[in-house]
């Protein structure tokens, strides 16, 4: 058979002909057609291209929306739509949790390529809720973070992550972060040409002059750790500051609140300024803080502990000898690594807190049963790493590659071969590189390197070079494992699946205990900066994650064996919490169906358009691609048991019921007429494309039901639509009958009036009164049994409904047996303190005591104190009414109806448009679609007086008001609402509000939420002044004088279906107070 040219076949599994040459052209002349992606079976290719292309757009993402891999070209938004129509069990699919894993070297494009699955996994839920729009914000908020520029790749991760989205129905309902082992060394050092962490860059191009001073920074240039950052800030400033606008965007739209940011941004001012704290040392070596420019003042402040406090733990340590203080001084270089070990400690649990609060906001609000729902988790974690000097991290990093390479080579490779042997079909082995070898170096016990690690750990004395010694000594003869040349080095070389490293293990042992100076932790437990004091207050788990929560693990169990250090509880240490949150990593993914997504990085440069085939061969080779596209070709990747295939293909064969063996199989096989097939003992073999297969003949068989089911709904449509009109007919003969029984009767009476006046002239003629036809009370005839008559039914929401069990953590949590601590636990937030949303009773009192404040104008050229945009209440139909008649542009905001929250309506050209408004959990607003976050309503009404909405060439304009003498937000506003907003106008003044550093649009003030009614403490009582002795105003900056000439309600020719009642009056009482109040305060005459 002749190759198809190349370039043109896009599924490497369809060659006849496959070597390492072909597979290598066929990826290149893609590549130069701008193809990046290729499919190699159910596996995709993506090769990164360092440059936009416009294939990511809503036109694009539209053709992977339910449709057939071979539909369309391949592209990642192919491998959602795969794992989507799998969750919901689309096209005969048993809906089954799914793991998509994203591989790569770094600069591969995984990060990218994880975001790109996101969005396209929320495009195809279909909806437009506040929770999309929030875990559309995550990757970019936790990249601001956690990534960073290396030589490598502009924007690495520096740790690993696991996504966890949950669906209900196809909709996504909660989200969960999983971190791995975050670079915390980068923090105080970088190699040459790389920086640390963006954050650092987005404040000092972000932040304004006036709030660079509030942190009390300085030129980055004098940071020590920013050793080679100070150039970006010079050539990328602009970029760098819009990063900064939507990095505090995205934390509004997460949920964090104003202080939680303030806090946020004065602990990382705080790291910086603590990096500069210098030491000196005294003739006993003492080690001192030389501190010129008062960086350890700065630190201490933006901290909340006194500086005296952190001099000492930086540079001496207190211990306690039968029952005697001892003070230990540190020497200079102790103190300096003291000063770095708090800087990282602080880093790093402020980043686990943001993980943690991130779970927290995107947990799932409403419990589901575990069958309800189904999960699809994306794994982006750092790609394979060799640098010019390779040390503790470099190793861990890697080491989570081999075993993300095992367990894509068990999936592929040995499970499925082992399977074909057990199941006695007709198969040639495939070879594969196992690197199960190098994983036991790593991971066994008690003789690996990482329990050599630990236990090396574990000794005082112990160092890096004796570390060094006792590998030499157990791994000497390991063929993966290569000893220095050099017998004093610290170096050793571990021969990867992708290739040599050679590690330094300088500074391997102080890594991996990774200990605080003493008292720090106790120091930090009182701050004064509530974020500071929470998360040193926190404990942390098995796996190195932050728990705030300080659960207690059920399943710790108790050493029977005495402990050698007296009972002290042994501290866990990096290397050990890798290794658990890696296990713990691998049960979830071997608990979900894999999806495989292979990045390649085309060049070493970062340079788009060149494509390097030696370094692609190579990422090829160790990937085992070859063997790969050999197995998906050869191989069946579905294999369902005999009785699952059976209860899922019965309707091929047109059978309800069909028994699960081997010879009904065979029949739903031959019926179906695909090929390519085997039968082993127990299970179909089947390739991977014939579930495209099988879905289009259940696609066809759906049409042909729906055919069938509109046939025969038309025919028992039309059969009881004959039975109806006979009914019909039967009952307006019997009405007719009816009522001239009734006439007959009215008659008889008549006559037998008539008979008696004549006969009896004694009756006066007024005793049967006058005759009326109208009058005569009618004869009710008894029916015939055969009426049927309609009994009421219960329905089923009527029925008393059990309150829901408490929540289950989301995802797989493995059991502990060496931490006493669990991860923190998110249970669903009830939503109905307020009652049913959607019920006016409860929409009253959620407005009453959450929104008050929102309303509030008081330029209001009404004088009473409310926004003119703002309505009550009112239909969608109502709103349309109101702005019928208004010009383009003329705008209001109403309360929801079937919701706590908002609608935006407004009038576009041609018809009325509406957009709902929803509050976040930090009390902002946000219009859903809109990426924009307000800090209060009247914010969001002034932004788009100047900014169009995204799906509208237009600006807000004018505000509809209230019609004449009518008020449709009356329920809302209890009798005490002008004293509601007295109160809280003074409370306001008396409060000094904490400032937040601004965004691109300038210094906001935040409103108040007005409290409760029935919160508000009394009043003394005041003197009245009469109306003939009300004061006058002098002050401008004295509040409105409530005017009292209220407009009332006037009849209109058409009913309103608004509310019709007059704007509310204001109280007496609180209306004279207020002006007594104006009177004392602002000297009205």
């Amino acid at each position: 058979m002749d190759r198809p040219e190349p370039g043109s076949v896009e599924d490497l599994a369809t060659l006849a002909k496959l070597d390492d040459s072909i597979l290598l052209d066929e990826l290149r002349v893609r590549y130069n057609k701008n193809l990046i992606y290729t499919y190699v079976g159910d596996i995709l290719i993506a090769v990164n291209p360092f440059r936009e292309l416009d294939i990511y757009g809503t036109e694009e993402s539209q053709k992977y929306y339910l449709e057939k891999k071979s539909s369309n070209p391949p592209h990642i938004f192919a491998i959602s739509d795969a794992a989507y129509q799998c969750i919901t069990g689309y096209g005969g699919r048993t809906p089954t949790n799914q793991c998509i894993l994203i591989s790569g070297e770094s600069g591969a494009g995984k990060t990218e390529s994880t975001k790109l699955i996101i969005k396209q996994l929320i495009e195809l839920c279909r909806s437009n809720t506040q929770l999309e729009q929030q875990i559309l914000q995550v990757n970019p908020l936790l990249e601001a973070f956690g990534n960073a520029q290396t030589s490598m790749n502009n924007n690495s991760s520096r740790f690993g992550k696991y996504i966890q989205l949950a669906f209900r129905n196809g909709h996504v309902i909660g989200a969960k972060i999983s971190e791995y082992l975050l670079e915390r060394s980068r923090l105080v050092r970088q190699n040459p040409e790389e920086e640390n962490f963006h954050i650092f860059y987005y404040m000092f191009a972000g932040l304004t002059t006036e709030y660079q001073q509030r942190f009390h920074l300085q030129n980055p240039e004098k940071y020590r750790y920013l050793s080679n950052g100070a150039s970006c800030l010079k050539n990328e400033k602009k970029s760098l500051k819009e990063n900064y606008e939507d990095l505090r965007n995205s934390l509004d739209l997460v949920g964090f609140t104003d202080d939680e940011q303030e806090n946020l941004f004065n602990m990382i001012a705080a790291v910086l300024n603590l990096g500069n704290v210098q030491f000196g040392m005294d003739d006993d070596e003492a080690s001192f803080v030389e501190d010129d420019n008062s960086f350890i003042k700065v630190a201490s402040t933006l901290l909340g502990i006194p500086t005296e406090e952190v001099a000492g733990t930086l540079t001496s340590m207190v211990t306690y000898t039968r029952g005697e203080e001892v003070k230990r001084n540190y020497t200079q270089q102790q103190a300096a690594d003291a000063r770095d070990a708090i800087a990282k400690a602080i880093y790093g649990r402020m980043f686990g807190w943001i993980v943690n609060k991130i779970n927290q906001l995107l947990a799932p609000q409403e419990y589901t049963e575990e069958g309800d729902r189904r999960e699809i988790g994306i794994l982006d974690i750092f790609g394979f790493e060799h640098f010019e000097k390779n040390s503790f991290e470099q190793a861990c990093i890697n080491l989570a590659n081999e075993q993300l390479q095992f367990f894509f080579n068990q999936h592929v490779f040995r499970l499925e071969q082992e399977e074909y042997t057990k199941e006695g079909i007709d198969w040639k082995e495939i070879k594969f590189v196992d690197n199960q070898p190098l994983l036991d170096l790593f991971l066994a016990k008690p003789i690996g390197i990482l329990s050599l690690l630990d236990e090396e750990s574990q000794f005082p004395k112990a160092t890096d070079a004796t570390f060094v010694d006792k590998l030499n000594k157990h791994f000497g003869k390991n063929s993966y494992y290569g000893k220095s040349q050099q017998s004093k080095s610290s170096k050793f070389t571990i021969s990867h699946y992708a290739g040599k490293v050679t590690y330094d293990a300088s500074e391997w042992l102080e890594k991996n205990r990774d200990s605080l100076p003493a008292g720090l932790q106790e120091m930090l437990q009182g701050s004064t900066n509530d974020l500071a004091k929470l998360i040193f207050r926190a404990q942390i788990t098995r796996t190195g994650t932050l728990a705030l929560q300080s659960r207690k693990s059920r399943h710790t169990r108790k050493s029977k064996r005495p402990s050698v250090d007296g009972g002290r509880k042994r501290k866990q240490t990096v290397g050990g919490q890798f290794k658990n949150s890696l296990q713990i990593l691998m049960e979830r993914m071997t608990s979900a169906t894999p999806i495989f997504v292979r990045c390649l990085k085309p060049n070493h440069v970062k340079s788009p358009g060149k494509f390097d085939s030696i370094y692609i061969k190579q990422q090829l080779l160790y990937t085992g691609m070859l063997e790969t596209t050999k197995i998906r070709r050869e191989g069946f990747a579905v294999r369902p048991t005999f009785p699952e295939f059976v209860e899922k293909y019965k309707i091929i064969v047109c059978k309800a019921s069909l028994p699960g063996t081997k010879e009904n199989c065979l029949k739903i096989l031959k019926a179906s007429k695909i090929t390519g097939w085997q039968l082993g003992k127990t299970k179909v073999f089947l390739k991977y494309y014939h579930m495209e297969q099988l879905a289009d003949i259940f696609k066809l068989m759906g049409k042909s039901a729906v055919q069938l089911q509109k046939l025969v709904r038309g025919f028992l449509g039309r059969c009881d639509y004959k039975r109806h009109l006979a009914e019909a007919r039967q009952q307006a003969m019997r009405v007719q009958h009816l009522l001239e029984s009734i006439q007959n009767l009215s008659i008889d009476l008549t006559n037998h009036q008539q008979v008696a006046l004549l006969n009896d002239q004694k009756i006066p003629k007024a005793f049967f009164g006058k005759y009326d036809e109208s009058d005569q009370p009618p004869y009710i005839p008894s029916f015939n049994s055969d009426v049927i008559s309609i009994q009421p039914s219960m329905r089923s929401y009527e029925q008393p409904v059990k309150p829901p069990p408490t929540s289950r953590e989301m995802g797989t949590q493995a059991s502990s047996s060496e931490s006493e601590f669990s991860d923190d636990e998110f249970k669903p937030i009830s939503s109905t303190n307020f009652g049913p949303p959607g019920t006016k009773h409860a929409t009253i009192r959620w407005f009453k005591e959450t929104q008050t404040q929102q309303v509030y104008d008081p330029v209001n050229t009404d004088g009473n104190f409310i926004a003119e945009w703002f309505h009550g209440v009112i239909s969608r139909k109502a709103s349309e009414r109101l702005l019928k008649s208004k010009q383009v542009g003329c705008f209001l905001v109403r309360v929801s109806e079937s919701r706590f929250g908002y609608t935006l309506s407004f009038r576009a050209k041609d018809r009325s448009r509406h957009y709902m408004i929803d509050q976040l959990a930090n009390k902002k607003f946000l219009i859903i679609g809109e990426p924009k976050v307000h800090r209060t309503l009247k914010d969001l009404v002034e932004y788009h007086k100047k900014n169009k909405l995204s799906n509208w060439d237009g600006f807000l304009q004018v505000p509809c008001g209230q019609e004449h003498g009518e008020c449709d937000y009356q329920d809302l506003m209890g009798d005490n609402f002008y004293f509601t907003l007295e109160e809280e106008q003074k409370k306001k003044g008396n409060r000094v509000s904490r400032n937040v550093p601004p965004r691109a649009e300038g210094k906001r003030i935040s409103q108040p939420v007005a409290p409760s009614v029935d919160k508000i403490p009394p009043r003394q009582s005041q003197v009245i002044p009469t109306p003939d002795k009300v004061p006058t105003r002098q002050s401008q900056a004295a509040p409105p004088i409530p005017q009292r000439n209220y407009t009332q309600s006037q009849n209109h020719d058409r009913q309103s279906q608004v509310s019709g009642r007059p704007l509310p009056k204001r109280p007496d009482e609180a209306y004279q107070r207020l002006l007594q109040n104006q009177n004392e305060q602002h000297g009205y005459h």
